[in-house]
């Protein structure tokens, strides 16, 4: 199951290799947009880390069919580990074989952002409601809302040890502008009850959508379902 980042969508590289590649292994895959994101409507400054949650939830309850392995990608990691949490909740662990966390971004409003803002930044939040920042991924500026910055806060994944009870992968970028390689450091740090490892790709960069990067997914993510078969059989 895919899992996009902030203001990405499931037409992106690594989303549509992941589906060439479950179809080349024989099984499925599931894409989906977030409300805001690709062809999904609703507006997206609307959006906040619990809305694109509980639609991700509903898409793995309403769509897919047996264990998953989730593949987020920078927010969709926070996703993904949202979702992990809420499963433990509701006694479906089971449901979730595994996590591949690509520049995976957990926390990234309070751990990345708030301790950057400007001042002029932080009145834009408090008088407008949100403020704007230019993107190197599209022509459009990208928008950060308070809404999403206190939503952040009650979503929060990184202040004590994660358990996702099923393996964990992340794979990050030492050349990464966005996610500081620091930031996957130490929530690989946090996992410590958890078959978990970390991958850094010297020269990457946050998209990690390059061909070695893709193959690296891929073979990722062929020892993630051996790793889950094992545990199931």
């Amino acid at each position: 199951m895919w899992l996009g980042g902030y203001r990405s969508d499931m037409a992106g590289t690594k989303a549509l290799e992941l589906e060439n590649f479950a179809r080349d292994n024989g099984l499925a895959c599931t894409r989906h947009d977030y409300s805001g994101h690709g062809e999904s409507g609703g507006d997206f400054v609307k959006g906040t880390i619990s809305q694109w949650l509980t639609q991700s939830l509903a898409v793995l309850d309403q769509v897919c069919k047996g264990p998953q392995v989730l593949v987020g990608s920078s927010m969709g990691a926070w996703i993904a580990l949202r979702m992990v949490e809420e499963m433990a909740r509701s006694g479906q662990s089971d449901r979730i074989a595994g996590l591949l966390l690509l520049a995976p971004a957990p926390d990234f409003t309070t751990e990345l952002m708030e301790p950057e803002l400007t001042i002029a930044q932080k009145q834009d939040l408090e008088t407008k409601g949100y403020y704007e920042e230019p993107t190197p991924y599209g022509p459009d500026p990208n928008v950060f809302t308070k809404a999403l910055f206190d939503d952040g806060r009650k979503n929060r994944v990184m202040g004590s040890t994660i358990d996702t009870h099923c393996p964990v992968h992340i794979i990050q970028g030492k050349k990464d502008p966005d996610v500081p390689w620091q930031h996957a450091q130490r929530l690989f740090e946090l996992m410590s009850k958890d078959d978990a490892a970390l991958t850094y790709v010297p020269d990457g960069d946050h998209r990690l959508s390059r061909d070695n990067d893709i193959a690296l997914m891929k073979r990722v993510l062929e020892n993630l379902l051996s790793m889950a078969a094992s545990r199931n059989s």
